[in-house]
């Protein structure tokens, strides 16, 4: 029997967050789920060790249920060519590492059962249909309905040589828009077997593979399927579809189910941070009214007071995080022991995780360095404890300071203006990015902790610091804006990017941004949309894609709407001939560059700049001339390393250990991922 009432308060703040969940023959100790995540740990040298030191850390960290990554149950179902599929030999010494992890603990480990379907990067993907994905490059080859029964048998087998292994559970993916969500929505499944046409026919398939591995696995043997609450997709399954489907699990020998939202091809964006903080209790909460079983809410959960929020008002019995227990392992830990303010939250970037992963690399955390990298980023103690002086109280200075503070070395961080952040108080600033202001929280309360000597409206000269005795001092000075070699550049109506997002300098009503890059977008972004450090609202989010809250439509989509009006007239400008917003992160690009597109923001590229005066900004393309009138001109043109202090000490005493990093090392893009990532490995190592 289930048990899966709410709990009597016990724990204060967090009394059903914490509370336990009885399942067939296995007991969470709370209610948090480590949701699958792809890593790639399993293609790297020394991959056993790796795998288990990864899940090890969040087993200690008192997480209740771990899902692995998806694991193909056949070789046709392999996400990509060196992808993990079960049975194979090779599999076998990482398998019992991850079980292994959460030897000694109360956490559950539970093996993904993830077949792609036609989201197979390699050659001969297979679908319900020969109908071709938008983000797939190749065609799929349509299963037979002999394959289709021999998938079944695979996802059985495969359950079953899970239990055999150790594994506690199972999840049986069926969300996302791969191979069992592509069975079950019209728009990819014009089967004439017993496997599509009607809404009996398209939901067989997930049915018969869950009444093949009840039979295979036994009684006492926990199953979950992933459920997409809302495919998000034009011809998706409608909202009582979805509620009829997840009735028909919940009779099915299935004991928990996690909603999965919307699939990889939506043009809705579901775990960035521009969608709204569980922004799709709506989906959850519309099935777990309709279910006996426990259900599990996911995506843009990233915080212990929301996901108590959620449990407690019904919307459902379990929170499945995945990105939020990269950033921070000790989450449900610190959740329990009231430290939430150390909790180092999820800022939903995608950038180490997500767009590694979509560039064939191994995920990691831009927030946490370690994760994915726990062999080699460890803690320990110096073999002389230092005092250590960084300049710069940015991403990279503070991740250095904090980091090598907690090791023992006496670190004393400078700041020349009168708080910390760096460029990151210019990331906080864009609407829609209010996550940022968690990472400088965590920062703040870091430093605290390590009891940071921090010295703000403070910038040393070189004698100063050798003067002082630093054992080692650490250059993060980051970068200053690059003024681009444009006749007129000094004229009042031109501002650098730094002058409006930090400074808050006025801005007309037509505007000329300079750069389309990462920085040119976040200006766009900034000068049409609203105002700053408000969390992204739902209503807004839903008119703008637009979501359907009943669910009742297919996809859970209604018609798109008109744009609203904007409050300026924003140009974009690029010498460059290529696509704006090439250079954008993967998993976050195309929904910038949508959005400026429905702003009416207008772009122009393969331009040469003449010269700035006070009709405009005057340019060429092809050689012939134009005048764009605006009223202001922002440069966002790239930015250059600020490197003066270095080359003083360089100068005064050569010999002096002189570290550089973040964008006074590099400075090709405002770049968070590297920063932090110098900061910390330096500050591992010295």
């Amino acid at each position: 029997m289930q048990n899966h009432k709410k709990p009597s308060s016990h724990e204060a703040g967090f009394s059903h967050l914490l509370s336990p969940l009885h399942l067939r023959g296995a007991r969470l100790p709370n209610r948090v789920i480590m949701g699958a995540m792809h890593t790639r740990l399993e293609t790297l040298e020394r991959a056993p060790e790796r795998i288990h030191a990864f899940y090890r850390e969040r087993a200690l960290g008192e997480v209740g249920m771990i899902i692995t990554g998806g694991v193909a149950p056949n070789e046709a179902g392999r996400m990509e060519v060196d992808a993990p599929v079960m049975g194979t030999a090779s599999a076998r010494q990482w398998h019992r590492a991850i079980i292994d992890a959460v030897s000694g603990t109360a956490t559950l480990m539970c093996l993904q059962i993830l077949h792609a379907g036609r989201y197979a990067r390699g050659p001969g993907s297979v679908a319900p249909s020969a109908i071709q994905s938008r983000i797939s490059r190749q065609m799929p080859r349509m299963l037979t309905t002999a394959e289709v029964w021999q998938t079944i048998d695979d996802y059985a087998r495969a359950a079953a040589m899970a239990r055999d292994l150790g594994y506690h559970a199972v999840e049986i993916m069926g969300s996302e828009g791969y191979l069992i969500n592509q069975f079950t929505a019209p728009v990819t499944n014009q089967r004439e077997d017993e496997f599509g046409g009607s809404f009996e026919a398209r939901v067989r398939f997930p049915l018969e593979i869950l009444k093949a591995v009840r039979a295979r696995v036994g009684a006492d043997f926990p199953i979950m399927y992933r459920i997409s609450a809302v495919d998000l997709v034009d011809g998706g399954m409608s909202g009582d579809e979805t509620l009829a489907f997840a009735r028909l699990l919940d009779r099915s020998g299935c004991d928990i189910l996690n909603t999965g939202i919307g699939w990889h091809e939506s043009t809705v964006p579901t775990i960035a941070h521009s969608v709204p903080r569980a922004a799709w209790r709506y989906a959850t909460a519309r099935i777990k009214q309709v279910v006996d079983m426990p259900v599990a809410a996911s995506n843009r959960i990233n915080d212990p007071h929301l996901a108590e929020q959620l449990l407690a008002d019904g919307s459902a019995d379990l929170v499945s995080m995945a990105r939020p227990l990269l950033a921070d392992p000790e989450f449900v830990q610190k959740a329990r022991q009231g430290r939430t303010r150390s909790i180092n939250t999820c800022i939903a970037c995608n950038q180490a995780c997500l767009d590694r992963i979509f560039s064939a690399d191994t995920a990691s955390c831009l927030v946490n360095p370690r994760a994915g990298h726990e062999l080699e980023l460890q803690m320990a103690a110096p073999a002389r404890a230092k005092r250590i002086a960084v300049i710069g109280a940015g991403a990279a200075g503070i991740s250095f300071a904090f980091n090598a503070a907690q090791r023992g070395h006496q670190v004393a961080l400078y700041e020349a203006s009168d708080r910390i952040g760096g460029q990151l108080l210019m990331a906080r600033n864009i609407p829609g990015k209010t996550e940022f202001d968690e990472m400088l929280r965590y920062f703040s309360t870091r430093l605290a902790e390590e009891r940071v000597d921090i010295r703000l409206r403070c910038a040393p000269t070189a004698d100063e610091l050798l003067a002082a005795g630093f054992d080692e001092i650490v250059i993060a000075t980051g970068v200053v804006p690059r003024r681009p070699d444009i006749p007129g550049i000094d004229h009042p109506k031109v501002l650098d990017y730094a002058q409006v997002l930090v400074q808050g300098a006025p801005v007309g009503h037509r505007v000329a941004i300079i750069g389309a890059g990462g920085i040119g977008f976040d200006m766009a972004e900034f000068l049409l949309g609203g105002p700053p450090h408000v969390p992204p609202a739902m209503a807004e989010f839903a008119r703008e894609y637009p979501l359907d809250l009943t669910c009742r439509a297919p996809g859970g989509l209604r018609p798109a709407t008109p744009p609203v009006p904007t409050r300026r007239e924003v140009t974009l400008l690029q010498r460059s001939t290529r696509r704006f917003g090439a250079a954008l992160a993967p998993s976050t690009g195309w929904i910038r560059r949508d959005r400026i597109k429905r702003q009416g923001v207008q772009c122009i590229g393969g331009l040469t700049y003449r010269h700035i005066d006070d009709q405009g900004l005057h340019y060429a393309i092809d050689g012939t001339p134009h005048t764009l009138a605006v009223d202001t001109i922002i440069l966002c043109a790239g930015q250059d390393p600020d490197r003066r202090l270095h080359a003083a000490l360089q100068a005064r005493k050569p010999t002096m250990p002189v570290h550089m990093i973040g964008g006074a090392d590099v400075a090709v893009e405002l770049d968070a991922v590297r920063a932090i990532d110098q900061g910390t490995r330096l500050a591992l190592r010295i």
